[in-house]
């Protein structure tokens, strides 16, 4: 099968190659302990009720995930209130939702590509066997046969490829659909604290000077 898919069939094998790197390495990459680490919402949000942003936000960007570039971001605008820190963190979040999306769109392009890689070396294929017997006033079907189960065989490398590959794409966006979306949760969770606290100093002097003038 190697020596019927030719030079087209080494690129697919290629492709196959790059399609196992890429799962593993998303495999390791795209789970629950390296977006989310375990023990960072504790610790972050214990800092954040102490009101000791700084160290909160040093802690944050000490780790390289999802959630701690989300909180450092958020805490970093945190002086100019809840509304600016929420901003910041879903800018953060779609930021690196996108840069992750683009991180498997590699998987659906080999999806896409080893398959046409397939038909055009089955095209090539049968159009050489066809051409061998272009002089032959009456070639047996019998003759054409083993040209044609050759240039098929690119065909079914592609496919091979493409399936896991697009399975692979499919699974890990999904999985960063659902880890992006508890991240965004978890985020504005740890501030929810510190919400109610700026809502309710804002509402004490409102509170106090509508008794004031009741007084006069």
């Amino acid at each position: 099968m190697l020596n019927a898919g030719g030079k087209i069939g080494w690129i697919i094998i290629a492709l196959s190659v790059a399609t196992v790197a890429l799962i593993v390495e998303h495999l390791l990459s795209i789970r629950r302990g390296a977006l989310l680490p375990i023990g960072l919402a504790e610790e972050a949000h214990q800092l954040i009720n102490q009101s000791r942003f700084s160290d909160a936000e040093q802690l944050a960007r000490n780790s390289p995930s999802f959630l701690g570039h989300m909180l450092a971001e958020g805490l970093s605008e945190i002086s100019f209130g809840y509304k600016a820190a929420e901003k910041a963190m879903e800018d953060a979040g779609v930021e690196r939702a996108a840069r992750l999306f683009r991180k498997i769109e590699y998987l659906s392009i080999i999806g896409t590509i080893a398959p046409m890689l397939g038909l055009l070396g089955t095209v090539l294929g049968m159009i050489a066997a066809f051409d061998q017997f272009k002089n032959q006033a009456s070639p047996q079907v019998s003759q054409f046969a083993p040209g044609i189960s050759h240039a098929l065989v690119t065909t079914a490398m592609g496919i091979i490829v493409a399936v896991p590959a697009l399975a692979g794409y499919a699974i890990f966006r999904n999985r960063i659909d659902g880890l992006v979306a508890e991240a965004t949760l978890m985020a504005e969770h740890l501030f929810s604290d510190f919400k109610r606290r700026t809502l309710s100093k804002r509402k004490s002097p409102a509170a106090g000077k509508s008794e004031g003038e009741k007084g006069r």
